[in-house]
């Protein structure tokens, strides 16, 4: 495609940049690239997560050692994007750095509320993160997100990219959504520290998962509101407008008549 011809009127657009594929070039997305972004997500912090509660709940390990075995496979990616790919993993760097201060917590033994305590701060290092990442114009929920509202498809993809490089009030939006998850997260992280020094031990042990699915919750229902479905019709809007374009331009210009000027037409 022409990168001079006009996008249509979505908002913030503007012609494609390098990173959209498969869009009017006659390139073919990389193959699996639709799923790079669930199975990085997956690799970095679903298998990490999971793990963690598998080898404390089903396998009694100790905390120390969940921790540790659970990190291992964050860790490896991060200096394997370092090292190989010259790129940095936010997702699995910042999984390692939460395990590594889970780590530091879990040698301080002895009293069991804050033991209890120590148990937000998965959830508010990521929150914290999350947050700042937002509040400095790189939302880290953004790549983490885009799978799921392209689905793999590839025009949406490329107007995802578009988007982002080129729409304010689409990063605006995408900052949003992160900010949602960031405050959520931490006011979790609050709430159990307050209530591990103030409420009952054994009240603490299941409220504790309480208020995490709560603040999951709502971060979900909140964050869909303010952001996913704004995304999700802006991106449609911007996939219409770049097929209405490519279609105006593979539609063949009017013959212009080769007649003099001032010359009846016979």
């Amino acid at each position: 495609m022409n990168s001079q011809t006009p996008h249509g009127t979505a908002p913030g657009t503007g012609t494609g940049i390098g990173s959209a594929t498969g869009i009017g070039t006659g390139e073919e997305p990389r193959p699996g690239g639709q799923l790079e972004g669930p199975r990085a997500l997956l690799l970095d912090a679903g298998i990490p997560i999971a793990s963690y509660y598998l080898f404390t709940g089903v396998f009694g390990m100790s905390t120390l050692a969940a921790l540790a075995w659970s990190g291992a496979l964050p860790a490896a990616r991060s200096v394997w994007s370092l090292v190989r790919e010259r790129r940095f993993n936010a997702v699995a760097t910042l999984m390692t750095a939460t395990n590594i201060i889970g780590l530091l917590l879990s040698l301080m033994a002895g009293d069991e509320r804050l033991m209890m305590a120590k148990d937000s701060a998965v959830s508010s290092t990521f929150g914290l993160a999350v947050l700042v990442s937002a509040l400095i114009g790189r939302p880290l929920m953004a790549p983490m997100l885009k799978p799921w509202i392209t689905k793999g498809n590839a025009a949406k993809g490329a107007a995802w990219e578009r988007l982002t490089a080129e729409s304010a009030a689409f990063r605006r939006v995408q900052r949003r959504h992160s900010a949602v998850w960031g405050a959520a997260l931490l006011a979790e992280c609050v709430a159990r520290v307050i209530g591990a020094f103030t409420l009952p031990v054994d009240v603490m042990v299941w409220l504790g998962t309480v208020m995490l699915i709560v603040a999951i919750v709502l971060a979900i229902l909140v964050s869909g509101v303010l952001g996913i479905d704004k995304m999700e019709k802006v991106v449609a809007a911007e996939v219409a407008a770049q097929a209405e374009a490519e279609a105006a331009a593979a539609t063949p210009a009017p013959a212009v008549s080769a007649a003099p000027a001032g010359t009846a037409a016979r």
